[in-house]
Parts: C-alpha cells; sequence; structure tokens
C-alpha cells in the first residue's frame, strides 16, 4: 500500500502580518491532486493542523473542503489527523463524528475509560489496501503533555513525564501487534521533538515540559515499518534512520526556512515493510525574498532594495520580503527609507531584520554585584547597554528621547 505523510500545516497562520489563506489553498490543492495522481491509499498528517489553539472560522473551512473534495476525488482514501502542540485536542475532535463520514478519524488527545485508564483502542487505526482489506494499523498518538500520559513504574529511573510516553507507546504498539495479522505491517503517527532533531530558526514552539523535550528514537519498537512524525519544520530523518522521519512543514513558517524544500513524503509498503521512502516537493506558489542575501550597511543595502527587479502579480502573489540591515548606531528613519527604495515594486515588506556590528570583547567591564546592580537607575542601564551593543555612548539625542519615553511611562 502507498502512504502519504505531512503534517504541521499551520492554517490560520500570518506570516508578519500577512495572510497566507491563499498559501495554504495552493498547497491543498496540490495535495488533493497529489493523492489522485499517487494513488494513495492512506494520508497521516502529523499534527499542528491549525496555528493556534483558537483558528480563525476561515482556517476550519479550509480544513473541512479539502477533506470533503479529498473524499469526492480518492473515496477509499483513509485519513488519519493527530493533533499537535499548537492544536486545541477538543476543537480538532469535535466534528469526528462527521469527518468520519469521510473517511478521516481525527485523535486530539488521549481519553480515559470510567476506571482511569488510557483508552488505547481509539488510537488504532486500520489502514486499507486499494482492494479494502486491512494492510496496516496505524498507532495515532497525538502531542502528549503530563496529564495524558499513563504512570509508569514508580521505580523507574529516568523523567516521569518520557517514561509516560515510552509507556503508551508500548501499550499502544502491544495492542497494534495483537490485531494484526500475518503481512500487515505496523505503521506509528507521533507529534514531538526527538533527540538530535534540527529545529527551524524562529519559527517552532518549544515543546518543554519540566525540562524535558527531546525522545529517543527507542520509543518505536523495530518492528514499527514506518514512524510519521510531526514538529519539526525541516523535513528530516531520525537517527539516520530512513523509516523515522519528519515530513517539515508544507510551507515556510519563517524567513528562517526561506531555502528549505519543503516536502510531502511518500512511503511504499510491502507487507509488514516500508521498501520505500520518497520526497514529493512542495511548489512554493509565494516567495521569501531577503535582500541583501547577507545583513549589509544602510546605504548598501538600500541600493539592492533600489536594484530590486521582479515581474508584477497580483497583491496576494507578491512575495515577502525581509531586509538584512548591519548597523553601526541606531537608524530612526530606516523604516521610512526602505520602504522609499521598493515604492511601487510588487513586494510586501514583512521584516526588517537589524544586524549590530560585534563589540569588543570584555568591553562590558567586570559584573557588577547585586547592592550595585539595585543602585542603577533606568538612564543608567540604558547608558550600559547602548555601550555594550554599539560600543560606544549614547549620543544626547538618544538620551533625550529615552528620558521622554521613561516619563510617559511614569503613572
Amino acid at each position: 500500500m502507498r502512504i502519504l505523510h505531512t503534517s504541521d500545516w499551520h492554517l490560520g497562520q500570518a506570516l508578519h502580518h500577512y495572510d497566507r489563506s491563499y498559501e495554504h489553498q495552493c498547497f491543498l490543492d496540490w495535495l488533493v491532486d497529489q493523492v489522485v495522481e499517487q494513488d494513495a491509499d492512506a494520508l497521516l498528517v502529523a499534527g499542528d493542523v491549525f496555528d493556534n489553539a483558537n483558528p480563525p472560522a476561515s482556517a476550519q473551512k479550509q480544513l473541512y473542503q479539502f477533506l470533503q473534495r479529498l473524499h469526492t476525488r480518492a473515496p477509499r482514501l483513509d485519513v488519519v489527523i493527530i493533533a499537535g502542540n499548537h492544536d486545541s485536542p477538543a476543537r480538532l475532535e469535535a466534528p469526528g463524528p462527521l469527518l468520519e463520514l469521510h473517511n478521516a478519524r481525527v485523535v486530539g488527545a488521549p481519553v480515559r475509560t470510567a476506571g482511569g485508564e488510557i483508552d488505547i483502542e481509539r488510537m488504532l487505526v486500520p489502514l486499507h489496501d486499494r482492494t479494502g482489506a486491512v494492510a496496516a494499523w496505524c498507532i495515532a498518538i497525538p502531542f502528549l503533555r503530563p496529564g495524558d500520559v499513563p504512570r509508569a513504574d514508580t521505580g523507574a529511573e529516568g523523567d516521569p513525564y518520557l517514561n509516560g510516553i515510552a509507556l503508551l507507546y508500548r501499550q499502544a504498539f502491544d495492542l497494534a501487534m495483537q490485531r494484526r495479522t500475518s503481512g500487515q505491517a505496523i505503521v506509528a503517527m507521533g507529534h514531538c521533538h526527538m533527540l538530535e532533531g534540527q529545529s527551524s530558526v524562529d519559527s517552532e514552539r518549544r515543546i518543554v515540559i519540566g525540562g524535558t523535550e527531546a525522545l529517543p528514537a527507542t520509543i518505536f519498537d523495530p518492528c514499527v515499518a514506518y514512524a510519521a512524525l510531526g514538529h519539526l519544520h525541516l523535513a528530516q530523518r531520525v537517527g539516520r534512520q530512513e523509516h523515522l522521519r519528519y515530513s517539515g512543514s508544507p510551507l515556510p513558517m519563517s524567513f528562517s526556512e526561506v531555502n528549505y524544500q519543503h516536502q510531502v513524503l511518500r512511503v511504499d509498503l510491502e507487507g509488514p515493510k516500508a521498501v520505500a521512502v520518497d520526497a514529493l516537493p512542495v511548489p512554493r506558489c509565494v516567495q521569501l525574498l531577503r535582500v541583501p542575501e547577507h545583513p549589509a550597511p544602510v546605504e548598501e543595502a538600500l541600493a539592492a532594495l533600489e536594484a530590486l527587479a521582479l515581474d508584477d502579480c497580483e497583491p496576494h502573489r507578491q512575495p515577502y520580503l525581509e531586509v538584512r540591515v548591519l548597523l553601526e548606531r541606531p537608524e530612526p528613519g530606516l523604516r521610512a527609507r526602505i520602504e522609499a527604495a521598493i515604492k511601487g515594486k510588487p513586494v510586501r515588506l514583512a521584516k526588517i531584520e537589524p544586524v549590530r556590528k560585534a563589540t569588543v570583547a570584555g568591553a562590558a567591564g567586570p559584573a557588577m554585584s547585586l547592592d550595585e546592580l539595585a543602585q542603577l537607575q533606568p538612564d543608567d542601564i540604558f547608558r550600559r547597554l547602548y555601550q555594550d551593543r554599539f560600543g560606544e555612548a549614547a549620543p544626547p539625542d538618544q538620551l533625550s528621547a529615552f528620558h521622554e519615553l521613561m516619563g510617559e511611562a511614569a503613572p
């Protein structure tokens, strides 16, 4: 059978206040086409469907329209969706009975039975091949919070949260082993940060619970044919193992991802094993530009902006622009000068990234005692910070502006 693995859609996300519904719609339209062209049997969405726990109605409508169109064009397709750390488990699961009419199973959070035990059964989803027979069992584990995991043996060593996650995966795997018959594969889904996983700068919310973040690859039994992971936006293998994968996000979530090749993963199973994992590159319908490519002095950056030549296009297709400027001192009128340089160009100014020149090491002087810190006034702190950042004394106009600001902030 054939599976498509994707995650971290972040529907409803705005990039520096610019709405991205057009980009998300382009991706969802492309994904429907891929499901049909690749003759997929199942689609796994490994969390962070929405960008936050209270997504706009337009983002929720995008999801439901996508699932409706998907079912119309690929009526036998199994869809499995788990909640990520950005999602509201209850909101994601709320339309579950209706979504199941479209062969979509949603798992937002573990549910406990009347006896207080986690209902493992509802996190086990059968996946069918093109003949309609069960070809694989999917262990669908959403993002787990401390209250979601079973209590491991109190005598066990290590972090109790990590131990609880490992126990839950083991319980789900054991149940899958009981359900499977000869020739059927076991596929795992998870939304988590794995050890040695490479994060995307500026665009991922850290998962830190009680000092614990990264999980070992050993939580997946060697008999698991494939693990479809979500959370990290950069597509990557876990522990250099071909069958443990992050699909990555389909859209760049920040300018740090401008050079990422975003993708969806195609996984082919034969019997109980994954025999091929291939990337399907996601077309980028709106470009991200960093000008200059590396931080440059103000005049050089402005010259690069003025020389920028772009084809005309509709406003929703105009590239997002990050301007990278190397500063020696504050430039109060910088934004106005940048806006003048790009006036009339089909581009959207999303971000100005000021980079300060490094100051001489040790210029900050010796560390201060707590008593000395307590005696500092706000303008003393401002002078020290300015000196540390720019390597020179704060000019009178900056001190005057600071004093004016402090006066307005005073009750």
